[in-house]
C-alpha cells in the first residue's frame, strides 16, 4: 500500500500526507499556496509553505475517521488494524464528511 496520501480541499488537491516509519508529514501544494482565495484544510493545519511534522497521527486526520462500532465495520471490511490509522484513511478518506478528503496517491498520480 502506498505511503502518500493526496489531501482534497472541495475538489482542488490541497496538499499531500505522507508516512515513513512512525513519522508523518503534510505539505501543502505550491499551486494551492498561490491560490489567491485558498484555505487552511483546518485551523490547526494553517497554510504555510514549510512541512507539518508529526511523531504520531495527525489529530486533525484522526478526526476523519470512524469511531465506535463503524470503526469496528470499517477495519473488518477492509481488513486493516484499527491501530493502523493511515491505512485506515486511505481505505475510507475518499467518503468522509466535510470539504476535506483523502486519496491514495497511486490513484492521482499513477
Amino acid at each position: 500500500m502506498t505511503n502518500k496520501a493526496a489531501v482534497f480541499y472541495s475538489d482542488e488537491r490541497a496538499g499531500t500526507l505522507s508516512k515513513t516509519g512512525n513519522t508523518y508529514q503534510f505539505v501543502y501544494e505550491g499551486d494551492y499556496l498561490k491560490n489567491v482565495g485558498a484555505l487552511p484544510i483546518s485551523v490547526s493545519l494553517p497554510l504555510r509553505q514549510e512541512v507539518y511534522e508529526f511523531d504520531s497521527f495527525p489529530p486533525f486526520f484522526d478526526g476523519l475517521l470512524p469511531e465506535g462500532w463503524l470503526l469496528d465495520l470499517t477495519t473488518s471490511k477492509y481488513k486493516i488494524d484499527r491501530s493502523d490509522k493511515f491505512s485506515l484513511l486511505l481505505a475510507i478518506g475518499g467518503n468522509s464528511m466535510g470539504a476535506v478528503h483523502v486519496e491514495p496517491l497511486e490513484f492521482i498520480d499513477g
